[in-house]
């Protein structure tokens, strides 16, 4: 090979050896990653059926059964013995009260969130006193008239707060039906007989103000066994030949034996499937 030849194929060999290898090409990557979909929310207000208490410690409640069910963050603001006058002026229980009465925390819950369901139980507490007063059905006439109004005052915050939220309003298990067997009290089956009628003016009437405001409403009542003839009689393990009512709220709440209103776990199941079916 000439000479020449020689010194030209080195340094192109040489520059080839010593060149700047070529940058590597950037692998994209996207300027914005996808933000986590937004968490619901589920805000309870109401007495103590939401916040799960029982005569032997709190339990799971309904509300924290849908909140589950449902995958949302459950906002508990009830407390325990509210009447339908407290949502709106004594403060509300939980850790998210804030020192607010239950309508104010709530309203505040429902505002820049993405809300999915509100449930509101109220109005046992107020009903509780007729149950030992010479004439019930009176009583509860005269309570149920205050119940709509502070309902219906309460409805209509929430539905400001949040025009298009699910609302649903239930009412409870006709406990009373639990006089029937509970020695407790001597006109047991007086009571209980009283007590249909009085939770069918009741649920009307609550059932009547949720309707106003484009609320749900799940009886309750219907769904543990109320309404039902105390003629038609079934077989209880403790109790012996009850009423069927009878029967199903003995075992769905502590009245029968323990004189408590409160629902059993058991209890608590069937609202918390009473309240979603209404919500449907």
């Amino acid at each position: 090979m000439p000479r020449f030849a020689l010194v030209v194929t080195l340094l192109v060999a040489l520059g080839a050896c010593t060149s700047t290898p070529p940058e590597p090409t950037a692998v994209p990557t996207s300027s914005s990653s996808t933000p986590p979909p937004e968490e619901q929310v589920y805000v309870s207000i109401g007495d103590s059926y939401a916040t799960g208490f029982s005569p032997d410690g709190t339990k799971e409640s309904f509300a924290q059964i849908i909140a589950k069910q449902q995958n949302l963050k459950l906002i508990n603001l009830a407390c325990n013995g509210a009447t339908s006058a407290d949502l709106g002026s004594r403060p509300a229980c939980g850790p998210d009260a804030g020192g607010k009465t239950q309508l104010d925390a709530a309203v505040d819950a429902l505002k820049g969130r993405k809300a999915a369901l509100v449930t509101v139980v109220i109005g046992g507490n107020d009903l509780t006193p007729c149950a030992i007063t010479p004439d019930p059905l009176d009583c509860a006439t005269r309570t149920v008239t205050g119940i709509q109004t502070n309902v219906a005052g309460a409805l209509a915050e929430l539905r400001e707060a949040a025009p298009d939220v699910k609302i649903v309003g239930l009412t409870y298990p006709d406990v009373f039906l639990g006089a029937w067997v509970n020695p407790s009290f001597p006109n047991g089956k007086n009571l209980a007989g009283v007590s249909v009628t009085m939770f069918q003016d009741f649920n009307t009437k609550i059932a009547a103000q949720y309707a106003k405001f484009g609320a749900k409403f799940a009886d309750v009542t219907a769904a543990t066994g109320g309404y039902g003839a105390l003629t038609e009689l079934a077989q209880d393990p403790r109790y012996g030949q009850v009423p069927a009512s009878v029967a199903k709220v003995c075992a769905l709440t502590y009245f029968c034996d323990r004189t408590d209103v409160h629902p059993t776990p058991a209890g608590h199941q069937a609202i918390a499937e009473a309240v979603t079916a209404a919500g449907r």
